[in-house]
């Protein structure tokens, strides 16, 4: 939908270089996290298959991150149910590279990484899109807790 690809860029402040789809918006209709093709228009691997592009979301798990996010995800996670996201993360990403390609390819898991956390909005986009990630759900509660704190507040 042409409609899709003028929000997504802007919502990315330029031109998307690949195909995508969005797989969750808001309550209005806005995109909030798309799925990439593996594989960008010019053939060059894209390993981050689910991307936040949602401005508030983008901006509370930012937040989360800055303040140590990264490191308390890890330490609270088990590293085997961890390692067990990035495999099926990246087995769905690589089912959709057409077997014909023979060019380099995405690698890692969720965002590109092996093992551990690198990026808490990659984690949160994939379980946003129903994803069965630990890290994506730890960071849904501890937004939840957030969101709850400045309620009271």
């Amino acid at each position: 939908m042409d409609t899709d690809r003028e929000a997504v860029e802007a919502l990315l402040g330029r031109a998307p270089l690949g195909r995508f789809d969005v797989v969750v918006r808001d309550a209005a209709g806005a995109p909030v996290v798309i799925r990439n093709a593996p594989l960008l228009d010019d053939g060059t691997p894209m390993p981050t298959r689910y991307w936040l592009v949602g401005p508030r979301e983008r901006n509370v798990v930012g937040r989360l991150e800055s303040e140590g996010g990264v490191k308390r995800a890890e330490a609270a996670v088990d590293p085997d149910e961890l390692a067990r996201a990035h495999a099926a993360y990246a087995a769905e990403r690589d089912a959709e590279i057409p077997v014909e390609h023979d060019g380099s390819r995405p690698y890692g898991g969720v965002g590109g990484t092996r093992r551990g956390v690198k990026c808490l909005h990659a984690h949160y986009a994939w379980h946003l899109a129903g994803g069965d990630d630990p890290v994506g759900r730890w960071v849904g509660e501890q937004l939840a807790a957030m969101e709850e704190g400045s309620a009271r507040g």
